[in-house]
C-alpha cells in the first residue's frame, strides 16, 4: 500500500474512534444532569428548583416566602431567613452547602433594604463570597421584598 494510503486510512480511523468517543460522552454529561425539587407546594411550579450538571448547579429564583402562607412574611428578617433557609436546603438535597455559591444574583423591591439584607448574607458564609449582583426591581411576586437565583460548584 502506498505510504500517503496508509497515513489517511491512520487519520480517518482515528478521528473515527474519537467521533464515536465524543459522541457517546455527551450521553454521559446528559445521564450527569438532574432536577433537584423538594416537596411542597413549589414542587408544582412549571420550573426546577434547581438543575444539578455535572458539578454546577443552576438555582431558579427564590422569593423567601412564608411556606404557610406562601406569602411574604411582615418583617424582613424573617424573609431574608425563609429565602437563605430554602437555599440551605435546596444546596444540601445536591449535596452542597452555601459555601459552594460561585455566583449570586439578588432582586430587590427596595434599595433601602441593601444594608439590611447584607448583614444576614455576609453570616451566611464561613469562605469567600461569591461574585454577586444586587438589583432594583419593580415589584416581585406575593409580596416578597427579595428574589435570589444563584450556580454553586462542588468543591
Amino acid at each position: 500500500m502506498n505510504r500517503r494510503v496508509w497515513i489517511l486510512v491512520v487519520v480517518l480511523g482515528l478521528s473515527a474512534v474519537f467521533s464515536v468517543r465524543g459522541a457517546f460522552s455527551q450521553g454521559e454529561m446528559q445521564a450527569k444532569r438532574r432536577a433537584i425539587n423538594l416537596p411542597g407546594p413549589a414542587s408544582q411550579l412549571p420550573f426546577s428548583k434547581a438543575i444539578l450538571a455535572g458539578d454546577t448547579l443552576y438555582l431558579s429564583g427564590s422569593i423567601g416566602l412564608d411556606p404557610k402562607t406562601g406569602k411574604a412574611p411582615d418583617k424582613i428578617d424573617d424573609e431574608i431567613k425563609n429565602l437563605f433557609d430554602d437555599y440551605k436546603n435546596t444546596l444540601s438535597a445536591a449535596g452542597m452547602s452555601i459555601d459552594d455559591l460561585v455566583y449570586v444574583q439578588v432582586f430587590c423591591t427596595d434599595l433601602s433594604l441593601y444594608d439590611k439584607f447584607n448583614a444576614v448574607y455576609r453570616a451566611q458564609f464561613s469562605k469567600d463570597f461569591p461574585a454577586r449582583a444586587f438589583i432594583g426591581a419593580g415589584s416581585l411576586l406575593r409580596g416578597g421584598h427579595f428574589e435570589m437565583q444563584a450556580i454553586a460548584v462542588r468543591h
